[in-house]
């Protein structure tokens, strides 16, 4: 009773992550409509830190404390969340929702490419080669590369991908500096958010004003953006992990582009050419491919683990993370918060 209880809990966190990562694209695009790029993304942290620090309070958590730990958490509010959530507000000015949600999908090839290049554990074989070599077909198949330069969506495309790039470099980083910590993944992703707020309210005043009419629309999408996808977002993926396992995390990646295609067709009226759907499961399948986990000796069975610790580095990167956790890692034993 109790397995098939957590597994229906798991589930419902599943399907409401999918739900809300990949409505994001679309509270994206109604935000622009009323703010500038660095505005939206602006109030997706505030929102955001607002509602991960009021969980904190509620959990009688607190803040991590050291100049190193905030460092490093400075460095990963920096690639994580102000200039990849920025770089998506910018690309759907240029581009659709459909089309910057599809574009997203490449985070788990980026995560692939980056661990290869920083992590000595990690070794390229040639299943994840296939894999990358498959998935950046794929994004040449978004792009419809046969086109050339004229394409109206390149600039928007160009940046969302970029964005993708951020948060494949990120989540390496994080793995690298961050995991081991004593404070809870509560803890270290609110910091998180706190010091890209901190940086992203620093430079909004240099690339924008404030707006002369604030519309109700925009102004709810950026609020339901910042509390749900960038903070409520970030609790149902801790209990999916605890629950269900980083495999059933990690999977919810590949559901992100259609949850945004079907809102961006649906509610926006978006028609994307037919090129970019079909470059989009090439793209998911590379990224499958290059994180499929090499068979195991009989009797060896992979650690259970609900987070990545610094040694376990080699399973996590099977995992890539959802581009909109953008969060810190959690700890292996979440019952010690």
């Amino acid at each position: 009773m109790a397995i098939r209880t957590a597994s229906t809990g798991g589930l419902v966190r599943f399907g409401l992550l999918a739900l809300i990562w990949g409505l994001s694209f679309l509270f994206i695009k109604l935000g622009d409509e009323g703010f500038s790029p660095i505005q939206v993304t602006l109030g997706r942290l505030v929102f955001g830190t607002g509602t991960l620090l009021l969980i904190l309070l509620v959990r009688r958590d607190r803040l991590p404390r050291g100049r190193r730990v905030w460092f490093h958490l400075a460095v990963a509010g920096l690639i994580l969340n102000a200039i990849p959530f920025s770089l998506f507000a910018y690309a759907e000015q240029h581009t659709s929702s459909t089309l910057a949600g599809i574009c997203n999908a490449t985070t788990p090839l980026w995560t692939v490419v980056v661990a290869l290049l920083a992590l000595p554990d990690e070794r390229p074989d040639r299943r994840r080669t296939a894999g990358l070599a498959v998935g950046f077909l794929g994004v040449l198949l978004v792009l419809g590369a046969w086109r050339g330069a004229v394409s109206g969506d390149l600039l928007g495309a160009g940046m969302a991908i970029a964005a993708a790039g951020c948060y494949g470099i990120g989540w390496v980083y994080l793995r690298r500096f961050l995991t081991g910590t004593p404070n809870s993944a509560l803890a270290l992703s609110a910091g998180q958010l706190l010091a890209a707020a901190v940086e992203v309210a620093l430079v909004a005043p240099l690339l924008t004003g404030l707006p002369r009419h604030v519309a109700p629309l925009p102004l709810l999408a950026v609020a339901t953006l910042g509390t749900f996808g960038t903070g409520i977002a970030y609790v149902l993926q801790y209990g999916l992990i605890r629950n269900g396992g980083a495999v059933l995390a990690a999977t919810v990646t590949y559901l992100i582009p259609i949850v945004a295609a079907a809102a961006g067709i649906g509610l926006l009226h978006e028609h994307p050419s037919w090129n970019q759907p079909v470059g989009a499961l090439v793209v998911l399948a590379g990224a499958a491919l290059s994180q499929l986990r090499p068979r195991r000796p009989a009797g060896i069975t992979p650690e259970r683990t609900g987070g990545f610790r610094g040694r376990g580095r080699d399973a996590a990167s099977r995992h890539a993370p959802s581009p909109e956790r953008c969060t810190a890692p959690v700890r292996s034993d979440p019952a010690r918060r």
